[in-house]
């Protein structure tokens, strides 16, 4: 009661809160109509619609499904008659266009083309996006492997290095139908979305209100230190379930969320444990890193606003997807108040972090 009690303190008067957060205005944009035919499809896709797609691109499919660890799309191993097996992939409606899904698979062709081991999706008739009644699809080559061991400081190296090989392609073009990385769409948005849909228990509504509007200061302040900092193509969400390890072989997966950002963002989630475990992550991801492009040091400033937003997003992620059932089964604890309470603690360590000096790393 007396940690709550602190939280709540921190609430403070509306007019307190800043600007930005007032004069936002709520962007739903990633939200799904439940009476849109595709949603209702989607929310009912099953073994038959899996394979009757698969056909039309003359797949002969022997009737192994093995449903992958995705929520914000359906994904599927598929086994095929006399050959490998597949990854299909059923986008989730209303979340990304054509075009920005189009946008990814360019995105993934030209890291293949910059010889990367990036898992691209697979062309028919010249096309890697398809539909088959209600559902939009795109299908990949499967691969195997474990997550990578963070203790391995060489292939730390080699996570560096892939990324800023990433990173050169990346800043080649920019994103015409993605968005940023950025406070606003990340930070205020899933205040937003969580204040005005009353998603968060009455009684830590007020705590929640404070925390947030501290944390957004605190990431405001961390971009003023870093000051101006390029953003480019990125993958965006590369953390270590989206990177496979088989032997001496890496696979990167998993780009449905590329977007423009700081390069920084393809780096800080491979960071464990307290500062002093992270240092020496953080110098082997480097050092494998300027071996092929230049790292702003400014930037890691950024590493915990960025954590910060992450954390933010994650929880609005869930209240969006809560319709559907998937996220019922999947995330039971998120109704409960045990779960807003662990949240709006994460939050207000996060304050701390970013108010103390951040992670230094000294070059080659």
């Amino acid at each position: 009661m007396m940690l709550e009690g602190n939280l709540a303190s921190t609430a403070g008067d509306p007019q307190d809160t800043p600007s930005c957060i007032r004069d936002k205005k709520r962007q739903n944009t990633l939200m799904v109509d439940n009476d849109d035919p595709s949603s209702l499809a989607y929310a009912n896709l099953k073994p038959e619609h899996i394979l009757a797609a698969l056909e039309d691109l003359e797949y002969r499919c022997d009737g192994r499904f093995l449903a992958l660890n995705s929520y914000e799309n359906r994904v599927y191993q598929v086994g095929i008659e006399d050959d490998a097996p597949i990854v299909a992939k059923f986008y989730r409606p209303g979340r990304w266009s054509n075009a920005a899904i189009l946008e990814e698979h360019e995105f993934a062709n030209e890291l293949v083309d910059a010889d990367l081991p990036i898992v691209a999706p697979s062309k028919h008739g010249g096309d890697t996006l398809h539909k088959s009644g209600h559902f939009r699809f795109a299908v990949y080559p499967c691969r195997g492997g474990r997550s990578p061991d963070l203790d391995n400081v060489d292939l730390l190296r080699q996570l560096g290095r892939l990324v800023a090989r990433i990173h050169l392609v990346g800043e080649l073009r920019d994103f015409k139908h993605r968005p940023t990385i950025d406070i606003d769409s990340y930070g205020i948005s899933s205040f937003d979305y969580l204040m005005e849909n009353e998603l968060i228990p009455f009684e830590l509504e007020a705590a929640y209100e404070g925390v947030s509007t501290q944390v957004l200061d605190e990431i405001e302040a961390c971009h003023e230190r870093a000051g101006s900092t390029k953003l480019l193509r990125i993958h965006a969400d590369f953390h270590p379930g989206n990177v496979l390890v088989a032997g001496e072989r890496i696979h990167i997966v998993d780009l449905d969320d590329i977007r423009r950002g700081v390069s920084i963002q393809d780096l800080w989630m491979f960071l464990s444990g307290d500062k002093q475990e992270q240092a020496p992550q953080l110098a082997a991801l480097l050092e494998g890193y300027e071996e092929f492009r230049h790292f702003d040091v400014r930037e890691l400033n950024l590493i915990e606003a960025m954590r910060s937003l992450r954390i933010m997003h994650y929880a609005a992620w869930l209240a969006r997807r809560w319709s559907d059932p998937a996220f019922k089964l999947a995330f039971p604890w998120f109704a409960g108040q045990r779960y807003w309470d662990e949240h709006i603690l994460a939050l207000r360590e996060q304050i701390s972090l970013m108010q103390e000096a951040p992670l230094e790393w000294r070059g080659l």
